[in-house]
């Protein structure tokens, strides 16, 4: 004779993983609620290696979609990664004295403009007083 549960009284959880791929109602993903980057790490490089996802799945007690949604972020990861280039420090010189060269020209072309609105020539070669 089976016994009807009252869903308010059983854990979210419970009722969440009680169709996951492990086919039991508490599998080991109860037991850890949270993921380290690291565990996330070794289950995706299982996957990546070729094990397939369904015997991964069952053995982590971790839905499978979640394992594929686990792996197509670390792939987005590794392409983001790879697309970065080297900072070369001469490189990183060269663009700031390129800002900086900006800065100046801007600066000298404001001072321009403000001496011609107030009527004023620009200064004359003096001598030295000494």
């Amino acid at each position: 004779m089976l016994k009807k549960v009252n869903a308010e009284a059983v854990a979210p959880q419970v009722l969440e993983g009680a169709r996951s791929a492990t086919g039991s109602a508490c599998g080991a993903a109860d037991e850890v609620k949270r993921w380290s980057t690291g565990r996330k790490r070794s289950v995706v490089i299982r996957l990546l290696r070729g094990e397939p996802v369904d015997a991964v799945s069952r053995e982590v007690g971790v839905p499978i979609v979640r394992l594929e949604e686990w792996r197509e972020a670390a792939l987005a990861g590794m392409d983001s990664g790879l697309k970065e280039r080297q900072s070369d420090p001469l490189e990183a010189r060269l663009n700031e004295a390129m800002r900086r060269v900006g800065e100046l020209t801007m600066e000298i072309e404001i001072l321009h403009k403000e001496r011609e609105r107030q009527g004023r020539a620009p200064l004359a070669a003096r001598r030295s007083s000494k």
